[in-house]
């Protein structure tokens, strides 16, 4: 599938100066590092940033913090709020989980896109894996041969997600799309040491 070079170049960008500043400080209260962002289908400029904030509520993921920030912080009155699927696109740091996925679904934001996959999310991050283990368990039955690929449906009638490493694969140019894996690859490094401070805060 063609990409926009310009859109992730974008979302890239908007992860590095508008996510992780704030997951940054989030992680200092012991806030793991997951972060997400509204934007602006017209100018691709951030309407909403927020991370994770499970110390306040457990439910409180990046993704689902943004949402009801976008809401009710940043776009109080309806009237004068962007339509989420007509004016919006959503940006998680990393692969959205069965709550997450159901928070957009349930809020109209009808395509999003994610830089850390659920095998990242294990690998690099160390994770345990709770966001594949409770939609293999709750939806899947606990079939265990279910892969990542196939926990959901990244294209259905609410939604279409993809990852950004499968947006930097679909630019034509290979100038920019090397470009852009040089770019992503970097972005993804710097959440190592944003990482070891949440871990240093919180004994793990």
């Amino acid at each position: 599938m063609k990409s926009s070079s310009s859109l992730v170049f974008a979302l890239l960008a908007a992860i590095e100066e508008s996510i992780l500043p704030i997951t940054r400080k989030a992680v200092l209260s012991g806030n793991p590092v997951f972060g997400a962002a509204v934007i602006s289908r017209k100018d691709l400029a951030v309407l909403t940033a927020a991370n994770n904030n499970a110390t306040l509520s457990p439910i409180l993921h990046g993704e689902v913090n943004c949402i009801e920030r976008f809401f009710t912080e940043t776009f109080p009155d309806a009237a004068t709020r962007p339509q989420p699927g007509r004016d919006a696109i959503f940006l998680a740091t990393h692969e959205p989980c069965s709550l997450c996925l159901s928070a957009l679904a349930w809020s109209g934001f009808d395509e999003f896109y994610y830089l850390f996959t659920y095998e990242e999310n294990r690998r690099v991050f160390g994770f345990p894996g709770r966001d594949v283990g409770i939609i293999r368990d709750v939806f899947h039955l606990g079939d265990k041969t279910v892969s990542d690929e196939n926990m959901y449906s990244r294209e259905n009638a609410f939604f279409k997600g993809r990852a950004l490493a499968d947006m930097v694969n679909g630019i034509e140019d290979e100038e920019q799309r090397e470009k852009a894996r040089g770019e992503m690859e970097r972005i993804k490094g710097l959440y190592e040491p944003v990482h070891r401070e949440w871990k240093r805060v919180t004994g793990q």
